[in-house]
């Protein structure tokens, strides 16, 4: 498929413009995918300000998207046009040490898609046919965009490995922070305890069923998280926010025997103080996780076709491409935001949700 589409470039940080630029071609073994619906992610912003893949500019950032496929390349014979699709954004070697060992977030040649490479604020995005995945019909393509953020979420869940009756706390109230609630629900924690500092957002996490909330700003949140819990602590806290102080504020409140995911990104030269002893002493682990890869795709369509998490409340808004820097700066600025989209269908902004 040859011609133009409208596509938004970070230029250089601080710099988006929507531009006309050729529309992918694809080689064998890939899909072009029109682009239906692309979510507005903490990362797209950090490209934008150029504190992340400020190397790969000039760069079509979006990675949270659906479409339909209207082109396929040589070779593929699973998927066809008109398919409704999302895709695994994450892309390495296959061939070394890690991708061996189905670690390929560690691969050398790791990159992702929107990223790294170009992305889906744009007309149509290429991506492997091998990691593309169907959509159910009765998803919408916000709900289906909505795959990337839930995988992420499930990837940390898997590697929690929370057990029924067990506490989780989540630290962070965002999008993302109020997932791992819906997920540690399902696995059957109880008490699901949120950490955070906005009302507006909190007060959705309560609806979707948040058994306590604990504001920072008005109480101290170890002792809240002690006293929830016979005053021991959880036994799971995951850190979905991204500061030196939050990742030690996750610590102070896993009990002894407990474990902390680490989600939240910080900054690449950020350090915590930890103290040895009370790892040691105290049997506690930490986990990292990062992107969901492989199967959470795939399990969080079906979590998303059965109902086991309903992520409508969060949607806030659906903006129109030429808005993108607009809803950039909203994201950060109106903390009573949750997920905004951008489709190129769309003349105006749609309210999805109050």
């Amino acid at each position: 498929m040859q011609g133009k589409m409208r596509a938004a470039v970070v230029l250089e940080p601080g710099r988006l413009e929507i531009s006309e630029v050729d529309i992918p071609r694809i080689g064998p073994g890939e899909v072009l995918i029109r682009v239906r619906s692309c979510g507005i992610c903490g990362t797209d912003f950090s490209i934008y300000t150029g504190k992340y893949s400020r190397e790969y500019l000039p760069l079509i950032p979006g990675h949270e998207f659906s479409g339909e496929i209207v082109e396929v390349g040589e070779g593929v014979e699973n998927l066809k046009p008109k398919d409704h699709v999302t895709a695994d954004i994450n892309m390495s070697c296959g061939m070394c040490f890690y991708c061996k060992r189905g670690q390929k977030l560690m691969c050398p040649e790791f990159r992702q898609l929107g990223i790294h490479t170009d992305g889906a604020f744009a007309g149509y995005v290429k991506a492997p046919a091998a990691q593309v995945h169907k959509l159910p019909s009765t998803l919408s393509f916000e709900v289906g965009a909505f795959v990337e953020p839930i995988s992420c979420a499930i990837h940390a869940a898997k590697a929690m490995q929370v057990t029924l009756g067990s506490t989780v706390a989540v630290i962070g109230d965002g999008t993302l922070g109020i997932l791992h609630t819906q997920i540690a629900k399902f696995q059957g924690a109880a008490p699901v305890i949120l950490v955070g500092k906005h009302r507006e957002r909190m007060e959705k996490a309560k609806i979707l069923g948040v058994d306590y909330l604990v504001d920072i700003a008005t109480e101290d949140p170890v002792e809240r998280v002690k006293k929830l819990t016979e005053g021991r602590g959880a036994d799971f806290v995951i850190e979905a926010v991204g500061t030196p102080e939050t990742y030690e504020l996750a610590i102070a409140m896993t009990r002894p025997g407990g474990r902390v995911a680490a989600f939240g990104i910080t900054e690449a030269d950020a350090t915590i103080r930890v103290k040895p002893f009370d790892f040691v002493l105290g049997e506690r682990s930490m986990v990292g996780s990062c992107a969901g890869v492989g199967n959470d795709w795939p399990d969080a369509i079906k979590l998303l076709e059965y109902g086991r998490i309903e992520p409508r409340p969060l949607f806030s808004l659906k903006v129109p491409l030429e808005e993108l820097e607009t809803a950039l700066l909203m994201g950060k600025e109106n903390r009573a935001l949750l997920k905004i989209f951008v489709s190129p269908d769309v003349t105006k902004r749609e309210i999805l949700s109050s």
